[in-house]
């Protein structure tokens, strides 16, 4: 009598079936959740540069000229957004961040201003856009 040892090749398709279903559903909640950490460099920096126009804005009793190197307010630096200041008046601001394309980050545009209004001005193709809040995930939540 003959005793068989080892796996049919059956078997072995029927494991790789599997392990393909399996990958086919994680894989993009994980590439979900690595894009949701890069958001919140934005939304960390966004804040903290609220706070810094703030206090520029009690020293001086006007924004213009903050968001300039070596003042108590300096634009954030960061690896998957740039940040500009396209409203510098009086008494208002805008900072906006946009996303880096070659972090992974391109299409996302976040902006807070004076009044602590944040909005999302744009998101890439599959993301819905919020004009109330800063979109995190996909489905427009904030």
């Amino acid at each position: 009598m003959k005793i068989n040892k080892g796996f049919t090749l059956i078997e072995v398709m029927i494991v790789v079936v599997i392990v393909g279903i399996l990958a086919s559903v994680a894989l993009p909640a994980y590439n979900d959740y690595l894009m949701r950490g890069r958001l919140a460099e934005a939304f960390g920096e966004l804040a903290g540069a609220r706070a810094k126009l703030e206090q520029y804005f009690l020293d001086n009793r006007t924004y213009v000229g903050a968001c300039a190197a070596g003042t108590v307010a300096p634009l954030p630096t960061g690896r998957f957004f740039t940040y500009t200041c396209p409203t510098l008046t009086g008494t208002t601001y805008t900072v906006q961040a946009a996303g880096v394309a070659a972090e992974g980050t391109g299409g996302f545009t976040y902006t807070i201003n004076q009044a602590n209004a944040r909005a999302t001005t744009s998101v890439p193709n599959g993301w819905t856009a919020n004009a109330a809040c800063w979109v995190s995930k996909k489905g427009g939540a904030c």
